[in-house]
């Protein structure tokens, strides 16, 4: 048996996209939204099966990972997040680089020598690296409407794993792979999978109404926002953070979101001129962690806000 476990965001995507592209054969298949990390508690395997894993923290899982391999189970292991050591074992493969300048779906397009590169452009922009995706681009020789395309639709898919639970999201993400995987060409995709144009719609409504959200924090250093504990902002917050730093590239940037336990769901992004300091912030508050240029905390309790806010503004006070 062959289990596919990936993020359900643009990167986790891509990366399974070009994986079945150049290995396909059916699989079962275990995702969720792009906070949904722990993904490897859901899988049971047998010895002689195999597991391969997209965009998905090997710290977060390392337990289960061990639980797999002493269980005989082959897996093949690609993510690009702060990574763990796993023993050697019979039917381990590991691809791991937590390196800023890196996503998952790039990582795959080395394993692949460059097979379905386009797709690894499309998750690179999705994962908010558009320097990195236009420079692996290069060599497919795009005009600069198709790389916009590309950029778009990596958002697009980016956009549609933000949510407390897949009930937030437009699309389930193994649904929407499932609308994805009938296109080796992402051009076409864009042009011609009809989700991607529902996603385009529903992105453009759920920006109208971010957008007229003033920032809670603005400094020479920092920009926070405080979006309301709504379905739409919960959708929207991870692009409208990766717009913010595009638009604030010596900023860092906060988009933060009320749960509705009362506590709030962070995403922070690092100034691109400075690509790091997003992980070590984060962590020093429970339920937080992340990348150097991009970080999370998952529920910070709304008494702890101001000292969040403080702690941004200091961190990457210029």
């Amino acid at each position: 048996m062959w289990v596919d476990v990936f993020n359900g965001d643009a990167d986790g995507l891509c990366a399974l996209h070009q994986w079945r592209l150049a290995h396909p054969g059916a699989s079962r298949k275990i995702t969720g939204v792009k906070r949904d990390v722990r993904l490897l508690e859901r899988v049971h395997a047998e010895r002689g099966d195999l597991v391969t894993v997209f965009d998905v923290s090997l710290r977060d899982n390392r337990a289960d990972a061990l639980r797999l391999l002493s269980a005989g189970v082959r897996l093949t292991y690609f993510d690009h997040h702060e990574s763990a050591q796993l023993p050697a074992a019979p039917g381990l493969e590991l691809h791991l680089d937590p390196s800023p300048d890196v996503c998952t779906s790039l990582l795959v397009d080395r394993a692949l020598g460059g097979a379905y590169r386009a797709w690894a452009v499309v998750a690179a922009f999705g994962d908010n690296l558009d320097a990195v995706a236009a420079r692996a681009a290069e060599p497919l020789g795009l005009a600069s409407g198709e790389l916009a395309a590309l950029a778009e639709l990596g958002r697009l898919l980016n956009y549609n794993a933000y949510g407390d639970t897949p009930a937030d999201l437009h699309f389930h993400p193994e649904a929407l792979y499932e609308a994805l995987r009938v296109f080796p060409d992402p051009l076409r995709c864009w042009r011609e999978c009809a989700p991607v144009a529902r996603l385009r719609a529903a992105y453009a409504q759920d920006w109208a109404r971010a957008a007229a959200v003033p920032p809670r924090l603005e400094t020479p250093g920092a920009l926070a926002v405080l979006l309301p504990g709504e379905p739409w902002a919960r959708r929207i917050h991870g692009a409208l953070a990766n717009d913010l730093s595009a638009r604030n590239p010596r900023r860092a940037v906060a988009v933060l979101v009320e749960n509705a336990d009362g506590t709030v769901r962070i995403s922070v992004r690092a100034p691109r001129t400075r690509p790091f300091g997003a992980d070590l912030l984060c962590r020093a508050f429970p339920t937080g962690g992340g990348r150097a240029l991009a970080a999370g905390i998952s529920n910070l309790p709304r008494s702890r806000l101001e000292e969040f806010l403080a702690r941004v503004e200091q961190a990457f006070a210029p």
